[in-house]
């Protein structure tokens, strides 16, 4: 982006329109880059002036400026002195105070006692002086490896991500959605979806039939400048699709204005950068989603799971929770600091789903849990961070039901071929969790913990096993049998494992 100071629009007839930089303004491109490039090793004051004269040739010294602005972050500029420039007042300020200055020529004094005291030159003290102004301090490197036409690019950019700086309201169209809605996410941007209507909505120019409309910070009870540049940037991801059209409200100063911008314009994204400085990370939905995935359920966690129908327009719920073991979603949206109309949209959407499971966290700051409730979605409210529990809670809630339903369509008995088979590896080729199996009766098997093994196995094993062996030498007569839960076994063949710190374990027989 630019600073306000260095935007350049058109309000002619009423519209907001982009003064792009174009082909003509090559070669004041190339001399801005030259200028830079010529500087190298000279003070910031010299470059600052060379800058100026290059302003007064130019038809439009913003332009100038533009460009200088995006090159000056590609520069270093550094402090040229020998000695610390503090260090070095700190003592002339010392010795001027011993010698009393008044002429030049105490100065002279004052300047040579304070040079011995640092050992260096009285005139190296006093160019380090005041080499740390920003006017002195010296060009050492222009690390940037545009050339005249990616600088313009680079300008086009972010003269555009300037103009939507203030804008209320954006309506986007891409043919790239998905990508869309997934830089609108990380940003943390509020954000609906609808469905567009009329003879461009069948998609044939390329354009998805969906308009994402984004909510700009001056929405917001305060505008901030964090959120105002979060919503520029999302430009970037918007400019990488290969159609796409914009249409931004625009509050100048006041003044509601149209910015109309699409693929046809000079917006070109020069580089693969990040789309944003915003990492997921940070995130209310970040934090729940890491801490979420630390739990050994049977839930995996979907982000951004596809549009839901809204009547005539769409919504992405923050996440969808699938059931590992049945063609179950719960979808899982996270209300957290949005505006009251904003809250507003997202209950009338609510109350539109039909046939769609969700659950809302709702920070409590809203209020609204209860009108939530009244749309026959689950309601948990939050505080800063989403309570895993709650929602850990909801989904055994729900996974209690799905066990109970996929257990009635099990058969009353199940006869495996196998000799031994874990309950886990039975229920997975069932489609099932292992707790559906809780009920079904196996004829041909014992249950011994969570697996299944024919009593004569369980015979075989007995006179194999004695007491006195070690557990490191029986682990592999059970594995033979395809049995890896050694201790449910050992227990029912009357056998414990006294064990002998890290080293291993002996078999010994139960005495209780």
């Amino acid at each position: 982006m630019l600073t306000k100071d260095l935007l350049r629009v058109s309000r002619a007839g009423g519209g907001y329109h982009p003064q792009f930089a174009a082909r003509e303004h090559r070669p004041l491109a190339a001399r801005v880059i030259g200028t830079y490039q010529g500087h190298v090793g000279q003070p910031r004051a010299a470059l600052e002036t060379a800058l100026t004269d290059l302003e007064r040739d130019a038809d439009d010294f913003k332009l100038v400026r533009g460009f200088s602005a995006l090159l000056e972050r590609e520069a270093t500029f550094e402090t040229d002195a020998e000695i610390e420039p503090e260090r070095a007042r700190k003592a002339a300020f010392e010795a001027a105070e011993a010698v009393g200055v008044v002429t030049e020529d105490e100065r002279a004094m004052a300047l040579i006692r304070a040079s011995e005291s640092l050992d260096v030159s009285a005139d190296a003290l006093e160019t380090a002086l005041y080499a740390d102004l920003e006017t002195r301090q010296v060009l050492t490197a222009v690390d940037t490896r545009w050339d005249p036409d990616e600088l313009l690019d680079r300008y086009n950019l972010s003269l555009c991500q300037t103009a939507l700086f203030d804008a209320t309201e954006v309506r986007v169209r891409s043919s790239d959605p998905k990508a869309l809605i997934s830089a609108i996410k990380r940003l943390r941007l509020m954000y609906e979806i609808r469905r567009v209507e009329g003879e461009s909505a069948a998609g044939a120019d390329g354009l998805s039939e969906r308009e994402v409309v984004v909510t700009g910070p001056t929405r917001l009870f305060r505008a901030t400048r964090r959120y105002g540049t979060r919503f520029a940037r999302l430009l970037r991801t918007v400019a990488k699709g290969e159609a796409w059209s914009l249409e931004a409200t625009i509050d100048d100063r006041g003044t509601e204005r149209t910015l109309e911008l699409s693929s046809s314009d000079p917006v070109r994204v020069p580089d693969a950068e990040p789309i944003a400085d915003v990492t997921f990370d940070s995130g209310v939905e970040a934090d729940f989603a890491a801490r979420f995935s630390s739990l050994d359920l049977d839930w995996k966690l979907v982000r951004e799971p596809e549009p839901l129908a809204t009547g005539t327009k769409v919504m992405i719920p923050d996440f969808a929770f699938e059931y590992e073991y049945g063609d179950f979603r719960l979808y899982f949206e996270i209300m957290g600091f949005w505006t009251p109309e904003y809250v507003a949209k997202k209950l009338s959407q609510l109350s539109s789903l039909e046939d769609v499971d969700m659950l809302v966290a709702v920070d409590e700051s809203l209020g609204v849990g209860e009108e939530i409730a009244a749309r026959d979605h689950r309601a948990i409210p939050y505080s800063g961070t989403v309570r895993v529990k709650d929602v850990a809670d909801v989904l055994r809630e729900y996974e209690r039901q799905l066990v109970a339903e996929s257990a009635a369509e099990l058969p009353d008995e199940l006869r495996p071929a196998e000799d031994a088979i874990a309950l886990g590896t039975l229920a997975e080729r069932r489609g099932v969790s292992a707790d559906a199996l809780a009920d079904v009766d196996f004829p041909e098997h014992d249950r011994v913990g969570r697996t299944l093994i024919r009593p004569a196995v369980l015979e075989s094993l007995a006179d194999a096993i004695e007491p006195g062996m070690a557990l490191s030498d029986a682990e592999p007569i059970l594995e033979e049998d395809g049995i890896s839960d050694s201790s449910a076994v050992l227990s029912r063949l009357g056998y414990r494992v006294e064990w002998e710190g890290l080293a291993g374990g002996t078999i010994v027989e139960r005495t209780e």
